[in-house]
């Protein structure tokens, strides 16, 4: 189980400045997956030329992953290869990762006495000249007679983690309101595999084949929905969702199945993602979209922030966003912003305008 940042705790004085020269080690991991669907024609890649995944984001960094057939160099050419690839070409700074290669599901297999894969745990500094990692590779004829290619297809699983120190004036805002528990659920491969589904969620555009019984015991919501009064149809109907966008059920979807949320870039989509855990009733996914929109509060989004807050019970978003308030240099930019306190109370939300004004009667602000 990949470790949880679950909050600090300060002995003396706690209202640290940003500026406060105070640094927390936190581990920043994910996953990529690289489905390979047609092994066969990949096989007419030369030695040396290589297949590459789409490009992903972990720990604040973009990678891929270079996948040779017919591996890299003549020595290797029986062999078929992975390596993982900094995908930033002027990135200064090195980035010392923790990386692992597997297939889908592969529990520690040896093939006279190795390791199907190789693939174990390793940390790389990946620098400017040295954007890509060592090889990962295995033998070619052993691969293919492996358990881990079926119907000319196989899924390569990259997990990379990153140590990273965090600065407690910038974390504060996050640590100091939410405390995310740890994860102690994954159903990863069951997600991945669908084997046993009996359920089809319509979402937009898109359908998602899932499992009820998961769904049913991660939330009372979609337990009433699937098995109780408010059940809809028979075992194998599809239950349409209309008011959710297909890119949110995803994160929800991998949430439910393995307790855990991707980096996401949106601020919007974790938005829209903390009304669906709300909705759903899943507070531990509510708390971790509060603690990752924390950061996110600012002159211009803490009247959103706090609406958001108020309407779906996030008591530690909205204590984030009151401390925000509570700084007269942020109150007086709010302000600002909108052309005068009267501008403000006319124009934004009944929540933000009721703050504002409890927090502004006692200072003296330009209208």
């Amino acid at each position: 189980m990949s470790p949880s940042f679950a909050g600090v705790s300060f002995v003396g004085d706690s209202s640290l400045s940003p500026s406060a020269s105070v640094a927390l080690p936190i581990v920043m991991s994910g996953y990529h997956v690289l489905v390979v669907n047609g092994y066969s024609r990949t096989k007419d890649t030369p030695n040396g030329k290589c297949i590459r995944s789409q490009s992903f984001k972990i720990g604040g960094h973009r990678w891929f992953i270079e996948y040779y057939p017919n591996g890299y160099g003549e020595e290797k050419a029986s062999d078929i290869s992975f390596y993982l690839v900094l995908d930033e070409v002027n990135n200064v700074e090195p980035v010392t990762a923790h990386y692992t290669f597997s297939f889908l599901g592969q529990s520690h297999t040896l093939i006279n006495g190795s390791p199907l894969l190789v693939g174990a745990s390793r940390g790389y500094k990946f620098a400017v000249n040295e954007l890509w990692s060592p090889q990962c590779f295995m033998k070619r004829q052993n691969f293919e007679k492996s358990m881990h290619l079926k119907n000319d297809s196989f899924t390569i699983v990259c997990h990379v983690s990153i140590m990273k120190n965090v600065n407690i004036g910038d974390a504060a805002s996050s640590t100091r309101f939410v405390v995310v528990p740890p994860s102690q659920y994954h159903l990863y491969n069951l997600l991945q595999s669908q084997e046993g589904t009996d359920v089809t969620f319509q979402v937009g555009g898109e359908k998602f084949a899932a499992h009820r019984c998961v769904f049913a015991a991660r939330s009372a919501v979609f337990k009433a929905q699937l098995f109780g009064p408010m059940k809809e149809g028979t075992t194998d109907s599809i239950v349409r969702i209309d008011d959710m966008e297909a890119k949110v059920f995803r994160l929800l979807l991998g949430y439910i199945y393995c307790d855990s949320v991707p980096e996401v870039d949106e601020e919007l989509m974790l938005q829209h993602l903390l009304v669906a855990a709300d909705k759903y009733d899943l507070p531990r996914l509510r708390l971790i979209c509060e603690y990752k929109l924390c950061p996110c509060i600012n002159a211009d989004t803490v009247g959103t922030m706090l609406e958001l807050a108020e309407q779906h019970h996030c008591q530690g978003l909205k204590e984030a966003c009151l401390d925000f308030l509570n700084s007269p240099a942020n109150l007086q930019q709010v302000i600002t912003d909108a052309g005068g306190l009267d501008n403000l109370t006319s124009s934004s939300s009944s929540v933000l305008t009721e703050h504002i004004a409890k927090l502004a009667s006692s200072l003296k602000f330009d209208k």
